[in-house]
């Protein structure tokens, strides 16, 4: 079973960040129950389940919100939970009556994690966004791109998941820790631009010390620096290096045959645009997965640029069972892992309601209760 077995989570239907998180817990074997609207509300891709990756490892209830009973029976499942997700805009889930004060009320120890892009106050609080204006906010957008280029959406990975679902699973883990000692649960107010400004302060103190040039492909970790870059092969594919360090350095250019002087001198930004244009001259000369055999697993720090169709069959993830396939969907594994809390095989997606009777029947709703609350009745 996994690290969080026998936590309850309650998962209020929401995009993005919430999902990611939820199927974060759900994975490590917490109890995620998400409650879904009667009706099919807009807020997915449209997918079918078994494609919804971020969606996996759930149970299902669908309840009619906006109606007494289909609060109260909200109201009733968050009572024996641990954990409540939503993702609402500020005041919306006040307006609905599930706000924290009527949930901590009827739950006192209730980890209350609200996700947002701009927080539950200030000026923005109420506007409307999505992961790429969030980045834009914080700073880190500005520094992603090519030299001379204009800034480039690094899909939606630094906000809606790397600042908005990671730092929501972090504060809510961090607050069922406290309750540990407290009794009491808490509201987590976790925003996207608040975790994306949070994963770039190397940057800020960088930028603090004069070590960050404020342009972008200019910089150590940004492109600017030749041996920290991708390169086209004959194939038209690419390849990544990474070799800061002068020993890593000193091995890449030992085994593609690049000038000597390049590596006396690696850190003489006089010099880096001849070195990246005697680097990019060299990988041109060979494909990808010639170069593969020459420099993957050396100290070369050098990878090959995969797909997503292709990651999972690299030897790598295959020997560390990286990638597992439900219902024939190829998708990443549960990560991390444990040494001895092994979590079980993830669950595909459920359709909206799949669970509405089992799970409502656990929290002691009757048949009868169950059947008015399918139909959306008051």
């Amino acid at each position: 079973m996994g690290p969080l077995h026998g936590l309850r989570i309650i998962e209020l239907e929401s995009i993005g960040p919430v999902p990611m998180c939820a199927m974060l817990l759900a994975d490590l074997g917490a109890d995620v129950v998400r409650i879904d609207r009667l009706e099919p509300s807009g807020l997915s891709l449209a997918l079918e389940p078994r494609f919804a990756v971020h969606s996996r490892n759930r149970r299902s209830v669908a309840l009619d919100l906006k109606n007494a009973a289909g609060r109260d029976a909200a109201l009733r499942l968050i009572a024996r939970a641990d954990i409540l997700l939503e993702g609402f805009r500020p005041g919306v889930a006040e307006r609905l009556g599930l706000g924290p004060e009527p949930c901590c009320a009827l739950n006192p120890g209730l980890v209350y994690g609200r996700m947002t892009g701009f927080g539950q106050q200030g000026p923005l609080a109420q506007a409307a966004g999505h992961d790429l204006t969030y980045i834009a906010l914080s700073g880190a957008l500005h520094a992603i791109g090519p030299a001379g280029g204009k800034p480039v959406p690094p899909l939606n990975l630094v906000g809606d998941y790397g600042g908005g679902a990671l730092y929501l699973a972090f504060g809510v883990l961090a607050a069922l820790h406290e309750r540990q000692s407290s009794g009491r649960g808490q509201v987590v107010d976790a925003a996207m631009v608040d975790g994306a400004a949070s994963l770039a302060s190397l940057f800020y103190g960088l930028a603090a010390a004069d070590a960050w040039v404020d342009a972008r492909g200019e910089n150590l970790l940004d492109g600017g620096a030749p041996f920290y870059d991708t390169y086209a092969t004959s194939d038209g594919r690419y390849v990544a290096i990474g070799a800061l360090e002068p020993q890593f350095f000193g091995e890449l250019a030992r085994r593609i045959g690049l000038d000597e002087r390049f590596v006396k001198r690696q850190n003489d930004r006089v010099l880096w645009p001849a070195m990246r244009t005697a680097i990019a001259a060299i990988f041109a000369g060979r494909t990808r997965d010639e170069w593969c055999g020459c420099l993957e697993g050396s100290d070369a720090c050098f990878a090959p640029v995969l797909s997503f169709e292709e990651a999972p069959r690299h030897t790598h993830a295959i020997a560390r069972g990286a990638f597992i396939a439900i219902n024939g969907v190829v998708q990443p594994a549960a990560a991390p892992r444990f040494g001895r809390s092994v979590p079980e095989m993830p669950k595909p997606a459920p359709r909206a309601g799949a669970h509405t009777e089992a799970v409502l029947a656990e929290a002691g709703f009757t048949p009868a209760e169950i059947a008015d609350l399918r139909r959306g009745t008051r």
